[in-house]
């Protein structure tokens, strides 16, 4: 699993960029956010979302964790594909986003193009209780950002456990011991599920 790729940038769009990384040339799609914020750079360290299908093998890249973890719930709500949450995010910044789904705001939601009311309700209530407010800033609860989880993770999910459980007991278990081991929050994890 890919958590982050760091190198020059060979190519920008504002779909995509190229990132050289010791010679290999790695496409990612990117939203408008991560875009603006990799403009004027000629080095950058994207962190990185895999989409691995029979058919395609696709990466996308923020220029922030915090704009991946969204990202990530995002993708995970019925009926909002990883090109949907990419529109999402290029026209409503992460802190906004955040806010629209804590306070319920449709409207806002509506606003972004091919977003309807169903799939923008669905959003809210599939995300309002994952975001919770944490001082100044709305942070995601439900996927930390560190190494450790995401290996635990997709080693937990290879082993054949869902996502949403796998995801609910990792989130309970480095919320309590954010340094702990892969191995250590792995074992804890099979005791939980």
């Amino acid at each position: 699993m890919i958590t982050y790729i760091q190198g020059k940038i060979a190519e920008l769009t504002p779909a995509y960029v190229v990132i050289d990384s010791h010679g290999i040339g790695y496409e990612m799609n990117i939203s408008l956010t991560t875009y603006s914020a990799l403009e004027h750079l000629e080095e950058a360290k994207l962190y990185i979302h895999e989409a691995i299908r029979e058919d395609a093998y696709t990466l996308y890249g923020f220029s922030d964790p915090r704009e991946r973890s969204i990202f990530r719930e995002l993708i995970g709500v019925s009926g909002v594909g990883a090109n949907t949450a990419r529109v999402i995010l290029s026209s409503i910044p992460v802190s906004e986003l955040e806010q629209a789904i804590t306070g319920s705001d449709v409207n806002r939601l509506k606003s972004v193009k091919g977003v309807g009311a169903k799939t923008a309700e669905r959003i809210i209530v599939d995300l309002k209780d994952k975001i919770k407010p944490s001082g100044d800033t709305l942070l995601i609860q439900a996927v930390p950002q560190s190494v450790a989880y995401d290996e635990a993770m997709a080693a937990l999910m290879m082993l054949g456990f869902p996502k949403p459980q796998t995801v609910k007991a990792l989130t309970r278990i480095f919320k309590d011991e954010p340094h702990l081991k892969v191995e250590q929050a792995i074992k804890k994890a099979l005791a939980m599920l």
